[in-house]
């Protein structure tokens, strides 16, 4: 997996109504994929997302139209009041935002890093990318290793 780069200039994304604008000054080049059930349930598919980015990396516009939905323990998912576009996953226990990738202009350069939790994939959503695969029990086990307890 790649590390995180400064991007200069910042990449910019924004909902479809365009009431939240996000502004990534730092991320990981590439797009990370999740199938479990919850962002299934989420976002109707596969989640794509730039992955795991610090409260320092971004900036914010528009608050007043983010709803945030607490998902489960360590979980929490943002959408717009307005228009209703998914905006991000938190993972509480660290503070990490991942930003749905929909919502940004990306390089042509940046594919799928890495997918997680393919062991709750359906069928009709298996991806020709030739990326990082890992299951949901791999996932949390390398949360737990990174001190992460889920119980």
């Amino acid at each position: 997996m790649a590390d995180p780069v400064t991007l200069d200039p910042p990449l910019k994304g924004q909902c479809l109504c365009g009431a939240v604008t996000i502004r990534l000054a730092r991320v990981k080049p590439g797009v990370d994929v999740c199938h479990c059930d919850m962002c299934r349930q989420w976002s109707g598919g596969p989640f794509f997302s730039l992955h795991g980015v610090t409260e320092a990396d971004y900036t914010l516009e528009g608050e007043g139209a983010v709803r945030s939905y607490r998902s489960s323990e360590w979980a929490e998912r943002a959408s717009c009041t307005e228009c209703g576009s998914n905006l991000w996953y938190r993972f509480v226990p660290a503070g990490t935002v991942s930003f749905t990738a929909g919502l940004f202009d990306l390089p042509a350069d940046w594919g799928i890093d890495e997918e997680i939790f393919v062991d709750e994939m359906p069928p009709y959503a298996e991806l020709a990318a030739d990326s990082t695969r890992k299951t949901g029990a791999e996932v949390m086990a390398e949360a737990k290793e990174g001190g992460y307890d889920f119980g």
